[in-house]
């Protein structure tokens, strides 16, 4: 057999294959990437089983456990644990602590199926601590650098270009802005946490000590960014990304409305799917109704409401355009070139995407 492992940095780097014998509630508020959940036992075994320990204590929470998990229950959760461990023999399996669940599934796994197959000593909980610290360590250890610009240049194109960037958007699952939600769910916070960590660890093992990330409030969506990060954020220098208004509206076309339009259509069928987008595009505008105030915002809904018309009866986007730019010119370019300004001494660098994408490459060599 294999050894039990608290190696945590190889688990990761390896991507080595994790079963996880939480109960589906522990799971869904934050797990690392890739893993399995194969419970010990549910979540209404689970609570009775934490009653009766509060109650009565260990032994008796243990027994009521065993009463719980038996028979044919026992027996499927067995007989999927081994497949897994057939499927993944260079595996490994986890509960919180990495206490009494998961030898108890270690143990099963041994007497009933005949498998011998190693856990993860600390769990979860030692697993997530390691992942906490290597961010914090990097914002510690590392060199940082941030890509700034108005909303439309292509920040996220500049990150994906570079082997040396953290996508916080892309593991948030969300664009950055009001506007920003995806068709699909943005992960649980945790798994947020840990998808960043993991990618942390990744580039350094590599040798990566330079990383660069766009330019985030504290925020994005209803992802917060590590305390570590973001504080460290309000000091890193940057480079800021220009493009030609004329570009900025095109992308934002492309981004909001023609490929999220397609993203929900491919989710939930055209009638459903574009029904889902329009409300989602109508409702992002909403949002920020206070800010824009009345007057703005009626002007705007207009023309987004007959856009959306149009494209549903015609697929043409064409009229869109003209709540984005004037949304860029009357709303977010003001806020921006404030933000310019007061971040104006750690600017490094100004340029368009390719100049920009150039000095970030550069600056890593050097």
């Amino acid at each position: 057999m294999r050894d039990n492992t608290s190696d945590y940095r190889q688990l990761f780097l390896s991507d080595a294959p994790m079963m996880d014998a939480r109960a589906p509630v522990e799971f869904a508020k934050g797990a690392f990437p890739g893993v399995v959940n194969l419970p010990l036992m549910d979540d209404l075994e689970r609570q009775k089983v934490g009653t009766c320990y509060k109650q009565r204590g260990q032994q008796a929470a243990i027994e009521l456990g065993h009463q719980l998990v038996s028979g044919t229950t026992k027996a499927q959760r067995v007989e999927a644990w081994a497949a897994f461990a057939k499927a993944n023999p260079h595996g490994y399996l986890y509960c919180f602590r990495g206490g009494l669940r998961s030898q108890i599934v270690q143990q099963w796994l041994k007497s009933e199926a005949g498998i011998d197959y190693p856990r993860v000593i600390g769990g979860y909980k030692a697993m997530r601590t390691f992942l906490l610290e290597t961010t914090e360590q990097a914002v510690e250890q590392c060199d940082f650098i941030l890509v700034g610009g108005m909303t439309g240049t292509g920040k996220t194109e500049v990150i994906a270009q570079l082997a040396h960037s953290l996508d916080l958007e892309g593991y948030a699952n969300h664009r950055g802005s009001s506007f920003g939600k995806r068709a699909t769910l943005q992960p649980a916070q945790i798994d947020f946490e840990n998808a960043l960590a993991v990618d942390i660890l990744k580039k350094r093992a590599t040798g990566t000590r330079s990383f660069v990330l766009e330019d985030e409030g504290r925020i994005i969506g209803k992802c917060s960014l590590p305390l570590s990060l973001y504080n460290g954020m309000q000091s890193f220098p940057l480079v800021w990304l220009e493009d030609s208004l004329e570009s900025r509206v095109e992308r934002i076309l492309k981004d909001y409305v023609v490929d999220l339009s397609a993203e929900f259509i491919a989710l939930f069928g055209a009638q459903t799917g574009f029904c889902l987008f329009a409300e989602r595009l109508q409702q992002s505008l909403a949002n920020i109704l206070k800010r824009l105030g009345g007057e703005r915002y009626q002007r705007l809904a207009a023309i987004m409401e007959q856009a959306l018309l149009e494209q549903a009866d015609s697929g043409k986007v064409d009229t869109h355009r003209g709540w984005i730019e004037a949304l860029l010119v009357e709303y977010y370019d003001p806020m921006y070139v404030f933000q310019r300004e007061n971040k104006a001494g750690r600017i490094e660098f100004v340029g368009e995407q390719g100049a920009v994408i150039e000095f970030l490459r550069q600056r890593r060599v050097a």
